[in-house]
């Protein structure tokens, strides 16, 4: 159902006060949601290791290391195998495992693992995953893996009458992997080095002045040093609490210094544009197009019992439409408000707007940064 104009008129005035007053109001976001403190990371482990229990939707026997993974586990537990060629076994899987495991996690703290096939296993409902050893890049073991794995998707029916939901060769392992050996940390001693997650020198001096102001005093306990780094010292009364000291510098709120960007998915004609984004003094002339080419096969029938034969001939028709150009006129300091109602007032589309921003972009027209992906 098309709305009137009057009503897309109202929608768009509506879009356009929301997006203004988030601007004039910008709400301060936590240190915890802006920076990490350095040495203190999560560390990713993988594994080896076979499903079992699956309904024949494992590996075939074309998948040889499936085979022998098996064989050598057979063989550590005092039973013999002759050759791994030899066996016919469709309800085990190859997978590889993989898990994150949390910082400062100690020995006996569970977490979870994700199973995925390597091999050409179909379907891993229903399976159960093996003892299996999680390591590091250090190749050192830090977690082991067991239990039932729980996918999001399943198979049914077979040969062409079959139906796959969603994903049936990756599954989770809940709570199934438990830690080891505790991982290396690097613990705050004297100095708190806290890592934004999205480099900018303003908002990293915002950062330290917003930590000063809390921690009033002699003299300043954060030193901006770069603009992904702040260095903070603690107060000498925070100093045997650190745990309660990061806790408490992480609930800091400041203002975040967001720079002009607008990101286009091509893919999907989605354009997103922030508040601060300035176009030049420019005038946008865009006009559509269009070439149309259409041909159809005609069936060219001899007269019975004549000479002639049956001839296909193309019959092509060419169309070219140009529709009338459109021009808008942006002044001097025009925002993304501006240039929104220019564009959707002149009726251009998703794609439309996506070649206009890039134009601009290579006229240096457009005070942004346009990033295409």
């Amino acid at each position: 159902m098309k709305l009137p104009n009057r009503f897309r008129c109202a929608l768009r005035l509506l879009a356009l006060c929301v997006l203004a007053f988030f601007q004039a109001f910008a709400i301060p976001v936590r240190l915890k949601d802006l920076v990490s403190v350095e040495g203190i990371r999560e560390n990713q482990l993988v594994g080896y290791g076979i499903v079992v229990g699956l309904a024949g939707t494992g590996d075939k026997q074309t998948t040889l290391f499936t085979t022998q993974s098996l064989a050598n586990l057979l063989s550590r537990m005092g039973i013999a195998v002759p050759t791994p060629a030899s066996m016919r076994v469709a309800n085990v899987a190859a997978v590889m495992v993989t898990a994150t495991l949390p910082s400062f996690a100690q020995p006996g703290i569970k977490f979870d693992a994700t199973a995925s096939a390597i091999g050409d296993a179909s379907n891993l409902q229903g399976g159960v995953l093996l003892m299996t050893s999680l390591k590091a890049a250090n190749g050192q073991t830090y977690a082991v893996a067991q239990g039932a794995v729980v996918t999001g998707g399943f198979v049914v029916g077979r040969g062409g009458t079959g139906q796959m939901v969603n994903h049936p060769t990756v599954g989770r392992v809940p709570g199934g992997a438990s830690v080891e050996k505790a991982a290396p940390s690097v613990e705050p001693s004297t100095t708190v080095r806290l890592q934004l997650q999205t480099s900018d020198f303003a908002t990293a001096s915002r950062i330290s002045a917003a930590i000063n102001l809390h921690y009033k005093g002699a003299s300043p306990v954060a030193r901006t040093e770069n603009s992904a780094l702040i260095a903070v010292t603690p107060p000498p009364e925070w100093t045997d609490r650190m745990a309660e000291f990061i806790a408490d510098v992480e609930d800091i709120r400041v203002e975040v210094d967001r720079p002009a960007r607008i990101v286009v998915n091509e893919r999907t004609g989605t354009i997103v544009m922030g508040s601060d984004v300035r176009i030049s003094p420019v005038a946008i002339l865009h006009g559509n197009l269009t070439v149309e080419i259409q041909t159809s096969l005609l069936v060219s029938q001899p007269n019975p019992e004549s000479q002639g034969a049956t001839q296909v001939v193309p019959l092509e028709k060419v169309v070219a439409k140009d529709e009338p150009a459109r021009n808008i006129v942006l002044k001097e300091g025009a925002t993304v408000e501006e240039l929104v109602r220019a564009l959707t007032a002149i009726g251009s589309s998703a794609r439309d707007i996506i070649a206009i921003l890039q134009n601009l972009r290579a006229a240096n027209a457009l005070n942004a940064d346009l990033d295409v992906i």
